[in-house]
């Protein structure tokens, strides 16, 4: 069920950036287990597993790879989630992202408007002036998720290691905006043949660590998060090369992401430890 993770994952391009997600990943799971062990110390769950809601919100920062490194450079992720667990500890449900950066991380941005700009390399607006024009990366993810949760520490049988595998729709475009909207060449309809706008399925990938706590306070989970989208561009026609763009994309976000759970339980019964 896993395997495509793995797969996709050594075929990224080895370098120090990576590297460092890594090591800061291997040592947050680390930090997780003392978490744990500690909140032992005082109380533990039963050695039973629960069956529970759990709705949560999630913040990632990805990189891009595959045809999407040539649009975009990184950027930042907000996740909710809605999702059941078992006794058995599977969990299955939906989830939903939304995808920004900032205007540096936009990298096809920069001949975009070429048919368009004078000979100074300028798009000039209606008022004769220089068009101020800012663009932002914009997209969305909504998938099915399912999963286990596999506990390795301790008592608490309600956290452990957690891997996600998700199928969904993936979306994401350059947004263009005129500062002063003044400049006629690229009004909101005509925007539409530069934006690049471009969704598809996708397969989503997640492996890391999720605790769930007795007194409900402290529930969360932390990991990696592979998402790979099959996706084309939906507009009918790109001004700056004059043609339609038919091509199948593999558009590629990778990171870690952490998420913070609200579980709909009732309090947990408590184990006392007395030292």
């Amino acid at each position: 069920m896993y395997l495509p993770f793995f797969v996709t994952l050594a075929t990224l391009q080895p370098n120090p950036l990576n590297s460092r997600i890594f090591s800061v990943f291997l040592l947050l799971l680390t930090s997780l287990n003392l978490i744990g062990k500690d909140a032992r110390a005082q109380f533990s769950l039963k050695d039973s597993t629960i069956r529970t809601p759990l709705i949560g919100v999630s913040y990632a920062f990805q990189f891009p790879a595959g045809d999407l490194k040539q649009r975009f450079g990184t950027n930042s992720s907000l996740g909710l989630h809605f999702f059941n667990k078992s006794s058995k500890n599977w969990i299955w449900g939906l989830d939903f992202t939304f995808t920004h950066a900032a205007q540096s991380q936009v990298l096809e941005s920069q001949n975009l408007f070429d048919s368009i700009e004078s000979r100074s390399g300028h798009v000039i607006d209606g008022n004769g002036e220089y068009a101020s024009l800012l663009f932002y990366e914009r997209g969305f993810t909504t998938t099915a998720k399912a999963g286990k949760i596999f506990p390795l520490w301790g008592q608490n049988q309600n956290s452990g290691i957690c891997l996600l595998s998700g199928l969904g729709y993936m979306q994401h475009k350059i947004r263009i905006e005129d500062k002063y909207n003044r400049t006629p060449q690229l009004t909101k309809d005509y925007r539409k043949g530069y934006d690049r706008l471009s969704s598809g399925w996708m397969l989503s990938q997640f492996v890391g660590y999720m605790f769930l706590g007795s007194n409900r306070l402290l529930n969360f989970y932390a990991g990696f998060e592979l998402m790979a989208g099959f996706t084309k561009n939906r507009r009918s026609y790109n001004f700056d090369t004059m043609e339609k763009e038919t091509r199948q994309r593999i558009d590629i976000y990778y990171g870690p992401r952490i998420g913070f759970i609200l579980p709909l339980y009732k309090r947990l019964p408590r184990d006392f430890y007395y030292n």
